[in-house]
C-alpha cells in the first residue's frame, strides 16, 4: 500500500490545486461574483472582460501556474524523488479537471484552457509551443477567444504525434494523452460552437469595458 501512497496522495492534491477558482477569487474581491456577469465562466476572458485587464492576464498567470505545479511540483513533493512520467500525467490531467469541475464551486468551472497550457509547458513544451502559434494566428485573425482555443486545441491534437512536439516523453501513449486533453478542451467549447455557428459568439475587444 506504501508504495501507492505517492500516487493517491498526489492525485488528491492535483485535483484540489486545480479546484482553487483564481478567477472567481480574484472577482470576489472586487465584489463581483463572475459566475453572474459577462459567459458566466470563471476564466482569464470573463475576469478581462468584465473586471479589468490586469486581473484578467493575473488569472490567466495563475490559472496556468497550477497546470504547470500539478504536473512537476506536486508529483516532486509527494515522491521526494524524480517523479515517474504517468504519475505527472495524471496529476496534471487531474488539476485541469479541477479547474472544469471544482469542488468548491459544486463542480462549475471554467474551460481548462490555460491550466492545460500549464500542463503543455510541464509535459510537452513545443507542442504548447505549436498550439500557442496556431491560437495567436487564428485569433488575430477572428478576434474570437472560444476560435482560436479550439483551432490551438485541434493543432495540439495533430502535433502531438510528431517526434519533436514529444521528445522522449513516454511511448505511444502519450500522444493519445495529448489528444485527450485537446478533445475535453474541445468538448468544454460546446456552447462556444454552437454560438459561432449561430453568429452570436462575442468577439474580443480591448476596448475599455468592465470595471
Amino acid at each position: 500500500m506504501q508504495s501507492y501512497l505517492p500516487w493517491i496522495i498526489g492525485s488528491v492534491a492535483a485535483y484540489l490545486l486545480g479546484s482553487v477558482p483564481f478567477g472567481f477569487l480574484i472577482a470576489k474581491a472586487k465584489g463581483v461574483d463572475i459566475r453572474r456577469v459577462g459567459s458566466g465562466n470563471i476564466g482569464a476572458t470573463n475576469v478581462f472582460r468584465c473586471i479589468s485587464k490586469p486581473l484578467g492576464i493575473l488569472t490567466f498567470a495563475l490559472d496556468l501556474a497550477k497546470g504547470l505545479a500539478g504536473c512537476t511540483l506536486i508529483p516532486a513533493l509527494v515522491c521526494q524523488d524524480t517523479a515517474p512520467l504517468p504519475l505527472r500525467v495524471i496529476c496534471g490531467f487531474l488539476t485541469v479537471a479541477g479547474h472544469n469541475w471544482p469542488i468548491f464551486l459544486d463542480f462549475k468551472g471554467g474551460k481548462g484552457i490555460a491550466t492545460s497550457a500549464g500542463l503543455l509547458v510541464g509535459l510537452a513544451p513545443a507542442g504548447c509551443g505549436v498550439a500557442l502559434a496556431v491560437w495567436v494566428v487564428a485569433f488575430l485573425s477572428s478576434r474570437y477567444v472560444s476560435l482560436a482555443s479550439i483551432a490551438a486545441a485541434l493543432a495540439l491534437g495533430v502535433a502531438a504525434w510528431l517526434p519533436f512536439c514529444r521528445g522522449s516523453a513516454g511511448g505511444w501513449w502519450f500522444p493519445l494523452i495529448l489528444d485527450a486533453l485537446a478533445a475535453l478542451a474541445i468538448w468544454r467549447h460546446r456552447g462556444n460552437i454552437q454560438r459561432l455557428r449561430a453568429g452570436t459568439e462575442a468577439r474580443f475587444t480591448f476596448k475599455k469595458g468592465g470595471r
